[in-house]
């Protein structure tokens, strides 16, 4: 199929969402299907710098779009649609509720990819338009979850709806013969001890004061932390340098094409989730994520510690990770003194998941979300 993809993330940029939709689009393409992934801008970056940032292997068409923020997206998402029916596209898979909408008002059957709950002033009207068309639709819902909170608001037509659901994914090729702990450590340059490694943002609820205070706690244990923004990263060190903590190394922001690397010189791969979870747009979805960290984390073959979550019940569980109670140090401190000291569980949760991790590619994920979409 010719498939136009519309979202309006920035491309590039650091965020969860941007690489999200990056390794979507490059799963289609690898299905066979010719992409465009179409965004706000006027200009990007290079295809070997999208490579490197992303991680990508499959080339895929990138075109920006001219909009203004105070049209609310509405512009983009009406130039989007126009530039789809002038490609004679196929289909549209889109993150953008009114693209979504207004693709089937076009006559071009959809997928639209839900992270989160329906909200704001507009979205409920546009998604009653989109579940209440008869024409070709698909909803991808990242989570069970997520899936329940939509049938459950809107009960009186949600019977009708063609729903997948689809978690984040991983590629597993990237995963393939990675290095032992101790020699990831030595090409990182890093020390050679036991090292419990966080990659992702550090906004809140992800669970960094958590690790902070586990590393005051085990100062012969290394802390690695690659993520988070200049901002973050200058208060944390600020906070390192005055308590004299020396066994966190925070290394920023890394290419997800060294992503695989990093994690591979963990020993313990941690996500301390709190009670409640930020993105970079706000909001709290505690109850509905899919962490691609998660599905990385567990093709990394590395012992998982995790907060017990519900809704990471539905990809984690005690063969595959260690579950603690979210927010409870003590829980935390008890797990990750356990984990260090027996290195045949460790051995045994990262045999698992690494297995585990084999169900939840992005190719097999765009696959499942496809099959059987009718685009007549």
């Amino acid at each position: 199929m010719k498939i136009t993809c519309v979202s309006t993330s920035v491309i590039p940029a650091p965020t969860a969402h941007s690489m999200q939709l990056m390794k979507v689009c490059q799963a289609l393409a690898q299905l066979g299907h010719k992409v465009k992934l179409v965004v706000p801008g006027v200009s990007g970056a290079g295809w070997e710098t999208l490579s490197a940032h992303y991680g990508l292997s499959e080339h895929f068409d990138i075109h920006y779009i001219k909009s203004h923020k105070a049209y609310r997206r509405y512009d983009f998402a009406l130039r989007a649609i126009f530039l789809a029916r002038h490609d004679q596209c196929d289909l549209i898979y889109t993150w953008l509720l009114p693209a979504a909408v207004m693709a089937l008002w076009a006559g071009i059957p959809i997928v639209y990819e839900m992270h989160d709950r329906i909200t704001g002033k507009a979205a409920p009207w546009f998604f009653r338009r989109l579940i209440g068309s008869r024409k070709g639709k698909r909803l991808a819902v990242i989570t069970q979850a997520l899936a329940e909170i939509i049938k459950q608001t809107y009960h009186h037509t949600a019977g009708t709806l063609d729903m997948v659901i689809a978690p984040n994914g991983v590629e597993l090729e990237r995963y393939e013969k990675l290095p032992s702990p101790q020699r990831a450590r030595k090409q990182l340059g890093l020390p050679e001890k036991m090292t419990v490694v966080y990659t992702g943002s550090f906004y809140a609820g992800r669970g960094i004061e958590l690790l902070y205070t586990l590393a005051g706690l085990n100062p012969g244990i290394q802390f690695i932390w690659a993520g988070g923004t200049p901002e973050s990263i200058k208060i944390w060190q600020d906070r390192i340098i005055t308590e004299g903590l020396n066994n966190i190394y925070i290394q920023g922001y890394i290419n997800n094409q060294m992503l695989p690397l990093y994690q591979s010189a963990a020993d313990i791969l941690v996500m301390p989730f709190g009670q409640s979870i930020s993105g970079s747009s706000g909001g709290n979805s505690v109850d509905i994520c899919s962490p691609m960290k998660m599905f990385d984390y567990l093709a990394s073959g590395r012992a998982i510690m995790a907060s017990d979550l519900p809704v990471l019940h539905e990809v984690l569980n005690e063969r595959n990770a260690v579950l603690l109670p979210p927010e409870e140090i003590n829980a935390w401190q008890h797990a990750l003194l356990h984990l260090a000291l027996d290195s045949h569980l460790r051995m045994n949760l990262g045999h698992q998941a690494r297995i585990d991790a084999a169900k939840y590619t992005w190719v097999k994920r765009e696959k499942t979300i496809l099959k059987g979409i009718s685009i007549t």
